[in-house]
């Protein structure tokens, strides 16, 4: 799709961006963040480390709080249809150790799935949090195709009792939002903050621009990487252990 096609696109969604998907929210509030007399800042950048010497294998916690969060259980049934987080379980070939690590959007600094929509629908905030807009998705799922992590769900039902603070919709594509209802109450993502009532803290969030922030000193002091490195599209969520 050549860039005047896709400004069109871009513009013209514009215009219903406000509509709401939930009762009592709107995705242009998600963009714009706890106000707007205090507006997301490209001064701070949201990220994670995940400390997988502390990950448990066989704990779901992380899971189950994402999917209780934005309401991500299936349609009759226990587990969930959408994957926003997801756990790994990683075995060295040669030395035969273990690792266990939850995987979920990595909230690229260049992410692919922004580059490849068509209207806008994907997009990253201020804050560097990538987020979907649910108006102005065409469920098209290039992004789908484009994600190295695997990171993102379509939605192929039709969804009752949705969260208000977590819009969907039937036809659209959604993926990991770092709870960002939450970061701009000043609050931790669910999935850290369920890890942590499970005993472990191997996940660490906080303002990676901050060298005072916990998750910025524990950056500075351990060594990490990031999951496909070789793609340098500057992830926010880094892994220690790996």
């Amino acid at each position: 799709m050549n860039r005047v096609r896709r400004t069109f696109f871009t513009q013209a969604a514009a215009g219903v961006a406000i509509l709401s998907l939930a009762p009592g929210f709107r995705l242009v509030e998600l963009a714009v963040g706890k106000s707007d007399d205090e507006p997301v800042s490209p001064s701070v950048r949201w990220g994670m480390l995940v400390d997988t010497s502390k990950c448990a294998q066989g704990c779901t916690a992380c899971v189950e709080a994402c999917n209780e969060e934005h309401g991500l259980y299936g349609f009759g049934r226990a587990e969930s249809d959408a994957q926003w987080i997801r756990k790994m379980e990683l075995r060295d070939e040669q030395t035969g150790k273990t690792h266990s690590l939850p995987m979920l959007c990595q909230h690229c600094a260049d992410p692919p799935c922004v580059d490849v929509c068509p209207t806008g629908a994907s997009f990253v905030r201020d804050d560097g949090i990538v987020l979907v807009d649910k108006h102005i998705c065409i469920g098209c799922r290039y992004c789908m195709l484009a994600c190295p992590y695997k990171a993102r769900s379509f939605i192929h039902e039709e969804l009752n009792n949705q969260r208000p603070h977590a819009p969907r919709g039937k036809g659209t594509v959604e993926s990991c939002t770092f709870c960002v209802h939450r970061v701009d109450k000043d609050l931790t993502p669910a999935c850290v903050e369920a890890c942590s009532a499970a005993g472990h803290g191997a996940l660490i969030f906080g303002d990676l621009n901050d060298q005072r922030d916990p998750v910025a000193q524990k950056l500075r002091d351990l060594p990490s990487t990031q999951v496909r490195d070789d793609l340098k599209l500057n992830t926010a969520v880094r892994y220690y252990g790996i």
